[in-house]
């Protein structure tokens, strides 16, 4: 088979031919239609996230089908669309696990870091950790909903009942979660990059009541922000922006050094949060209501050979929502 292989020695992405993978007990081998392109993936291939598997085939947000099972695999059939997330395997056993909390587990795998993932025409992958998708996407389109989606949904939930919502950075993961976020009747403010007109459109066009840059004052003082660009910069602004009681959840697993800022930016019960990873009942919740909610999901295509030209295209803010590796067959 053909991979993009990511070996450590430079921040490309080289072509290979690698024997088809095998799956062992409990796997799946999956055709590869579609694999979206993550900032993760990025963070990875820059050298931002500590101890990669290496050489790794990138790519956690995977749509296939099933082409063979291993002994043991089940709740899926030969022949069945299916995706592939970034939480690959959890110990099961440890603190985290024991309390329904896996995203904390303290021996995980994740795919596309630490398994290898969708940047490739075939890959395996636990059949206990893959997710049905709803029928009403393409693969291009469920693609994000794989992780963009999955982490968007899960900042989402931490902020809360929070009715007036910011998004910080409204890229892959921002035009989903906004969309989630008007279907359960709150008010999203969008903070782009200075100047990106091209995203503030299609906040607005997505439902958001205001769009502007991430260095103007919202028109609203916010319950809650949402902070997707992994700026630390963004931090202050952002509790800068919230009520007292209010929340900042960093959805991102990467930020840039967070500034000093002052103690009164936080006082007044004000909570900063991260994000980390997701767990197969977020995959569950979230693809319900992916099914159930009309999402427009915004997305530029790339032939899987040129990776590397959609990894540049998002790490200089080329792209409108979300990029999309696609596998010729």
């Amino acid at each position: 088979m053909r991979a993009m292989v990511f070996d450590g020695s430079a921040p490309l992405l080289a072509e290979r031919e690698l024997p088809d993978p095998v799956p062992a007990a409990g796997q799946l081998l999956i055709d590869v239609h579609a694999c979206g392109v993550c900032r993760t993936d990025l963070h990875v291939v820059d050298g931002d996230l500590a101890h990669p598997k290496r050489p790794v085939i990138p790519g956690h947000e995977i749509v296939g089908t099933v082409a063979a099972m291993g002994e043991g695999a089940s709740g899926f059939a030969i022949g069945e669309r299916v995706g592939v997330p970034w939480l690959g395997h959890a110990c099961g056993h440890c603190r985290y696990c024991a309390r329904g909390r896996e995203n904390l587990c303290d021996a995980p795998g994740f795919t596309g870091y630490t398994i290898d993932g969708g940047y490739a025409e075939r890959t395996v992958a636990d059949s206990r950790y893959c997710l049905r998708l709803p029928d009403r996407y393409t693969d291009v389109e469920a693609a994000p909903l794989l992780c963009a989606g999955l982490i968007g949904y899960r900042t989402l939930a931490m902020a809360g009942d929070a009715e007036r919502v910011g998004i910080y950075g409204f890229g892959a993961a921002a035009h989903i979660v906004a969309q989630v976020a008007r279907h359960q009747g709150r008010t999203v403010y969008a903070f782009t990059r200075p100047g990106d007109a091209t995203a503030q459109q299609l906040a607005r066009r997505l439902g958001a009541h205001w769009a502007g840059g991430s260095d103007e004052r919202g028109p609203a003082a916010l319950d809650a922000a949402l902070i997707f660009a992994p700026v630390g910069a963004l931090v202050p602004r952002a509790l800068e922006a919230v009520v007292k009681g209010g929340v900042v959840v960093c959805g991102g697993i990467h930020m840039s050094t967070i500034p000093a800022f002052s103690y009164d930016l936080l006082w007044g019960e004000r909570r900063l949060v991260s994000v980390a990873n997701l767990t197969r009942e977020d995959g569950h919740a979230f693809m319900k209501i992916a099914g159930q909610t009309p999402l427009e999901i915004e997305t530029t295509p790339y032939p899987f050979t040129e990776a590397n030209r959609a990894l540049s295209d998002l790490r200089e803010g080329r792209l409108s929502g979300a990029a999309v590796l696609t596998m010729k067959r």
